[in-house]
């Protein structure tokens, strides 16, 4: 079996006698649709918006609530597209892991174009400009991770590709974002016709940093006098053009071996990842885990695919943020951090092996339902209790997610403000908490600190995650010896006391103290750790 249309349509039954859901809408008559009027172009051709996005809109059109496909578009890795989409069709194995052992197999065809975000290659940003020009367009949606939409270097200096399109205008932009905005100008110019721009990335107010952006080449360029006067307040007309918010939420790990031979047992044969250029792992299937979540704030003034009749739900901005609270600062990534933090301390190198620790069990317990849920902003729609049921219950003991406790510890220096801090100040806010009375959050963070020394609890060295803070902050550390018994205020007070690293000082809240005590306790040895994690969870 491989996955190219013609043997998904000539070997039917070979596919269907594996198990393998294959396409149940007409994909000819829904790509001819496409081209005479597009309604849905994607810029982003990764793993989540062909696990999730893609796969869901598959479902629609087999409902026969949609009558057009996606165009996927890809503006930073161009391989994607020629090694990965095109020699299969544009098709792409969906694979499902449950937490129940059951497997979905799903060939996604849904996608029925894919076209390279180039502005100097003619033929491929010819066939952008058309379907941008096109009235029927509605939305472009996006999931080019949050550092797309950066205009800034390291060091906050305006990044030299940026500053050349500023300069330059929309004929021939070399930014991804400025190659954007290039778009929506020629959709201005054939006349200022409306489309929703929606980021569908994993950050809080998405379609904020998309607008700031996008109105920062709309702004430059006007003030330059390099484009028709009108096209800011174009951008900045919420008729015209909207940039609603959204939460997503879907884990799709990079091709694990385990399935690709799942996948080769059963025949299928276009297994091999591609490594790009770019160093981009892609493959012809996506494994990834059964729950999902979008919720997108409904501001669409050209209207949006009946995406509500796969489960995606549309609201207003309030409760987008609150549901992205909930998710960010309680109810996943918190305990998603304690799990990454303690995974590498204790060795751990599958997020569903720790859910076999009755210690780290307990601990993630405590920080959700104890500590987390009786401030959490419950945003009505979704049930915050029901969201942590899910997680601890099904999502995070999937035996079949490989997803690692390195991974996740990535950048830990930049989410342990949103994902404790909230809670934290949460604290401060009620009059009848106290920070101070937290147990649990407190050892996140002096586990941190331990994990810094990159040294595990057998007294092993071993490799930290990347962080951009790691050069900032281990230096203070590095007179702490494993198995010295003393006072470790002088070395841990430089870092408890960043408000940029915890969001709060820790020692103004009644935590700092906390910290360095249980940060004593986690030093003292080998096993420490896990001893110092019985003793506070039992």
């Amino acid at each position: 079996m491989k996955l190219q249309w013609n043997d998904v349509v000539n070997n039917r039954a070979a596919w269907e006698a594996k198990g393998y859901h294959l396409p149940a809408f007409d994909r000819e008559a829904v790509a001819a649709k496409t081209a005479e009027a597009p309604e849905w172009v994607h810029f982003g051709a990764g793993n989540i918006f062909r696990a999730f996005v893609a796969n869901t809109w598959q479902k629609v059109l087999e409902a026969g609530k949609g009558t057009t496909g996606i165009i996927a578009a890809e503006g930073f890795d161009y391989e994607i597209i020629t090694s990965s989409y095109r020699p299969h069709d544009n098709l792409a194995l969906a694979v499902t892991l449950k937490a129940d052992g059951s497997i979905d197999k799903d060939v996604v065809a849904s996608i029925v174009d894919s076209v390279i975000v180039d502005s100097e290659n003619a033929e491929e940003w010819g066939k952008l400009l058309k379907i941008f020009e096109a009235p029927s367009l509605q939305m472009a949606s996006f999931t080019i991770t949050e550092k797309g939409y950066s205009l800034r270097n390291a060091k906050g200096e305006i990044a030299p590709l940026v500053a050349d399109d500023f300069a330059a205008g929309p004929a021939c932009p070399k930014s991804y974002i400025g190659k954007v905005a290039s778009l929506l100008y020629h959709r201005f110019e054939v006349g200022a016709l409306p489309i929703s721009m929606v980021s569908m990335d994993n950050c809080s107010h998405n379609g904020t940093k998309l607008y700031d952006a996008v109105n920062a080449y709309a702004q430059a360029w006007e003030a330059n006098g390099l484009v028709k006067a009108g096209f800011a307040a174009y951008v900045n007309d919420p008729a015209k053009v909207g940039f609603p918010w959204s939460m997503i939420d879907k884990i799709t790990p990079r091709p694990d071996p385990g399935v690709k031979k799942m996948l080769e047992d059963d025949g299928f044969e276009d297994t091999e990842s591609v490594v790009t250029s770019k160093k981009t792992y892609v493959a012809p299937f996506v494994n990834a885990e059964e729950a999902q979540y979008l919720v997108i704030q409904d501001w669409f003034p050209n209207g949006h695919p009946a995406l509500e009749e796969g489960g995606i739900i549309f609201t207003d901005r309030e409760t987008v943020d609150k549901i992205e609270k909930m998710k960010v600062c309680t109810c996943l990534n918190p305990l998603h951090t304690a799990l990454a933090v303690y995974g590498c301390l204790l060795g751990y190198q599958k997020i569903c092996d720790e859910m076999q620790d009755e210690d780290l069990v307990k601990l993630i317990h405590t920080i959700g339902y104890v500590e987390g849920l009786p401030v959490v902003v419950d945003p009505g729609i979704i049930s915050p209790k029901a969201f942590i049921d899910e997680v601890l219950t099904k999502r995070f003991p999937n035996p079949f997610m490989p997803d690692t406790p390195q991974r996740i510890a990535t950048d830990t220096s930049q989410k342990l403000a949103i994902r404790f801090g909230e809670t934290i100040k949460a604290y401060l806010r009620d009059e009848d908490k106290d920070p101070a009375s937290l147990n649990l959050i407190p050892l996140v963070q002096a586990g941190w600190c331990r994990y810094l020394l990159g040294i595990d609890d057998e007294g092993n060295a071993f490799e930290l995650s990347p962080d951009p803070l790691l050069d900032d902050v281990r230096p203070y550390l590095a007179n702490v010896k494993l198995g010295e018994v003393r006072d470790f205020h002088e070395d841990l007070a430089p870092i408890l006391s960043d408000a940029k690293i915890f969001a709060v000082n820790l020692y103004e809240v009644g935590l700092g103290e906390k910290v360095e005590k249980y940060f004593a306790e986690l030093v003292a040895g080998r096993g420490a750790v896990r001893e110092t994690l019985k003793k506070y969870t039992a």
